[in-house]
């Protein structure tokens, strides 16, 4: 099983590649809207790619309450410990 911190570095890597936000950028504390100017449909977007990497399926319910990068990493970490009971 992974650690937030891998797993908030692998959504580190997914919003560097493909959204192309720097990397200096993405700290536990920063906030998706208003630090890395997300929008929601960039939002959907990095769901689906998580999806895709970790094989778990997350519903919108899931994300309701995030606001920073460290919050999605500690929900996939939720659920990848619930899959793997």
């Amino acid at each position: 099983m992974k650690t937030k911190d891998e797993i908030l570095a692998e959504i580190s890597d997914v919003l560097a590649g493909e959204f192309e936000i720097p990397r200096e950028k993405l700290t536990a504390d920063a906030r998706l809207y208003e630090d890395l100017d997300l929008d929601s449909i960039d939002a959907v977007d990095l769901v689906v790619r998580i999806q895709q990497r970790t094989g778990i399926k997350v519903v919108a319910e899931d994300f309701k309450s995030i606001r920073t990068l460290g919050d999605v990493a500690g929900v996939i970490e939720k659920l990848v410990s619930e899959q793997s009971k």
